[in-house]
């Protein structure tokens, strides 16, 4: 009936108890065994809620066949009584409580969504073989194991839970997880606490056995062990601070957990300094006065466009950089003498902070301090054309800044198309011009992007505009949330050219021919709509030379307006409801006084929950009638119109409607006399009803097999 996928909701009765030996076993399969009682009780009601699209399912199982039920729904089990289980599933309608009982009003009904969809029955005779406690035994070996498993799982994971506020968890990082991470996982900063060797250490631990732990677990004799505080400084960089005094080292876990951190996290972080002899064995570390500083070396390549940690030193507060400038080229590899160029790493939220060190002032000068950031770099050349990032802040600059973005094309939004590293402050400009390049297309302002709804996972309806967001950021913010989507299109002319356009989706009815041609018309947005119907005029095929044209505007079945031709065209929406475009009929231009422009519409009756509903469809059309015209001739001339076969026709009734009431009309009535009303809201309010079945098919390729579907087959011409 529908051509589609519907749920039926209507009431469907089912029994507790089914024999299917009745009437001889006609409900039995003819290799059925007819020797057994076939009476079956029924065990389980597996219930959907919702409708075709979506719902939720849940079930009523009484596990004994005793008369408790239990509504299993997900993780909650509930006890219900038999009706809950039994008549509540059957659909059909239900009546709401009257909220005033002492008044005649008809009670609301609307149709339940809830029902059984499936039903669970179990044979009489081998209720014992199915309805049987279950040992041990009876479950698959693999899977007790499994089980086993998962429920010591869980009751690790409770203890965990149980007993997290006795311990803290102390993270510590070491040389080695800077040179492991810089230049791969982080470039900022020196570590991510989250992949460093972290230890579980109950809270009234004294440190000394802590440290114990970790010379059983690293190899680091106690002795040879040197543990730094980490601290978080005012611009948001994360460095460490301190080396711990011995005092604080006589304290437990816990207490020390309490010193290092304002935040009451269960966490302790702490940097691990170890220096290591000719023989890369540990020794002690050295002494650290007030007059040393603890630097981190982080070294540039420009020609590979790689950064990565070499290791770290101390200085004196009073000593300047051209003092290490040896020890640097020798950690790094290069001969003594190698130029380099020195930079501090300041911050990097919001933006990049990355400054030049003066080799000949003193650290002290240049405010350097513990936990600081030294970057170098070999000097660039004089001619740095071939480097993209010829020295260290341009490269932190790029990869603070850089954005791979998915693009996809808008016709095909599910999938990516190509991929391109971007940076968040590239111009829209440098955007489409990138794209432009990946496509094979010369000329970007034929680029249209779309930005991403990461709510939705869709395209934004709105396009950006031509050059209407400054940056690649401005494109991929949506809300709260950054996404790495972009949609984009080829346009036929350039944006900023169609921006100052309107596109309008525009349906011509043919006067004689039996069908419908979209044709999209794109005018500047000061048109007129006198303007539409002269370029329409230009592309259609019209009855005869002289053929006047109008636009309406048709929804949902109905005409709502007839545009005057000096309308201007920009607030025009076609989006939500169809434009038409039409030849105006000779009998229509000379209306005399006593003649009526009526509209009539195809219409069918539905039972809606509590009443007969009107609903609308096919091609609403005007109509000239005259006075003292009959419906008998309104009919005929209706029928030639729309050449309808006279069996067909037949079967058709004719109404007066207003306000979506009908009001059956008789051959012999005046309809001229019906459409006297002016002061009604809306024309179309008040209409010529045609009542017959609606056979239009539902696919659109079937519109053609059925001539008299009162909807005319479409072409689309771009």
């Amino acid at each position: 009936m529908r051509d589609t996928m519907v749920k039926i909701n209507d009431r469907y009765e089912f029994p507790l108890q089914l024999d299917l030996d009745r009437e001889n076993g006609k409900y039995l399969s003819p290799e059925s065994d007819r020797s057994v009682r076939n009476l079956y009780t029924l065990h389980s009601v597996l219930v959907h809620s919702g409708g075709v699209h979506g719902g939720h399912y849940y079930a009523f199982i009484r596990p004994t066949l005793s008369d408790q039920w239990f509504k299993f729904d997900d993780e909650r089990v509930t006890k219900e009584d038999v009706k809950r289980a039994l008549e509540e599933q059957y659909g059909g309608e239900e009546e709401l409580p009257q909220t005033n009982p002492g008044f005649n009003n008809t009670p609301f009904k609307f149709t339940k969504y809830s029902n059984a969809y499936m039903l669970v029955y179990i044979r009489e005779s081998d209720k014992d073989k199915i309805i049987c406690n279950v040992d041990e035994k009876d479950i698959a070996e693999h899977l007790r194991i499994r089980l086993k498993k998962e429920q010591e799982e869980k009751e690790d994971k409770r203890r965990y839970k149980a007993q997290a506020h006795l311990y803290t968890i102390i993270k510590v990082a070491r040389d080695e997880d800077l040179k492991e991470q810089i230049g791969k996982d982080i470039y900022f900063d020196l570590v991510d606490h989250d992949k460093v060797r972290n230890f579980r250490i109950q809270k009234q631990t004294q440190f000394s056995l802590f440290k114990e732990e970790v010379a059983k677990e690293l190899g680091i004799p106690v002795q040879f062990q040197r543990f730094w505080i980490w601290a978080k400084r005012q611009n948001h960089t994360y460095r460490p601070n301190r080396p711990l005094t011995p005092q604080e080292e006589a304290q437990s876990v816990g207490q020390l957990r309490e010193v290092s951190n304002k935040t009451h996290n269960a966490e302790l972080k702490l940097f691990l300094e170890v220096e290591l002899g000719l023989d890369l064995r540990p020794i002690a570390p050295p002494e650290k006065t007030k007059e040393d500083i603890l630097l981190f070396i982080k070294l540039y390549d420009p020609e590979k466009q790689e950064l990565r940690y070499v290791g770290r030193l101390f200085v004196k507060n009073s000593s300047k950089p051209i003092e290490i400038l040896a020890k640097l080229n020798q950690m790094a590899g290069f001969a003594s003498e190698e130029e380099i160029e020195l930079y501090e790493e300041i911050k990097f939220e919001p933006c990049v902070m990355c400054e030049h060190l003066d080799k000949r002032a003193s650290f002290r000068t240049s405010q350097i301090e513990d936990g600081d950031i030294i970057c170098f770099q070999k000097s660039p050349p004089e001619n740095e054309g071939d480097c993209r990032n010829p020295d260290v802040p341009s490269y932190l600059e790029y990869v603070h800044n850089r954005q791979i973005v998915h693009f996809r094309s808008l016709e095909k939004a599910k999938e990516d198309d190509f991929c391109l590293e971007l940076s968040k402050l590239h111009t829209y400009d440098d955007v489409v011009e990138r794209v432009a390049r990946q496509i094979g297309l010369d000329d970007p302002s034929k680029i249209r992007l779309t930005s991403h709804n990461c709510y939705s996972q869709q395209p934004k309806p709105q396009p950006i505009k031509y050059r209407g967001v400054e940056h690649l950021s401005d494109m991929l913010v949506h809300y709260n949330q950054t996404s790495d989507i972009l949609y984009y299109e080829v346009l036929d002319i350039p944006l900023p050219e169609l921006q100052g356009l309107k596109n309008l989706k525009v349906a011509f009815h043919h006067a004689t021919k039996d069908e419908v041609v979209i044709h999209n018309i794109r005018l500047p947005k000061q048109s007129t709509v006198g303007d539409v119907i002269n370029e329409l005029k230009t592309k259609v095929e019209l009855s005869h030379p002289n053929a006047e044209l109008r636009l309406l505007e048709v929804f949902y079945h109905k005409i709502y307006k007839i545009f005057p031709p000096n309308e201007k065209i920009e607030n025009i929406n076609d989006q939500y409801w169809t434009l038409r475009a039409e030849e105006i009929p000779e009998e229509e231009k000379n209306l005399g006084p006593q003649d009526r422009l009526i509209h009539v519409y195809h219409f069918t009756k539905e039972s809606g929950q509590n009443q007969m509903q009107v609903q609308n469809f096919g091609e609403p059309f005007f109509l000239a009638i005259h006075e003292g015209e009959t419906l008998a001739e309104v009919k005929m001339r209706i029928q030639k119109k729309l050449q309808v076969p006279d069996e067909e026709f037949a079967k058709w009734k004719f109404a007066f409607l207003s306000l979506g009431r009908p009001e059956y009309l008789q051959d012999s009535d005046v309809v001229f006399t019906r459409f006297q009303r002016r002061d009604v809201y809306g024309a179309w309010e008040q209409y010529l009803g045609l009542e017959h079945s609606d056979n239009t098919p539902k696919r659109s390729y079937a519109v053609n097999q059925n001539r008299h579907t009162f909807e005319k087959p479409v072409k689309i011409y771009n």
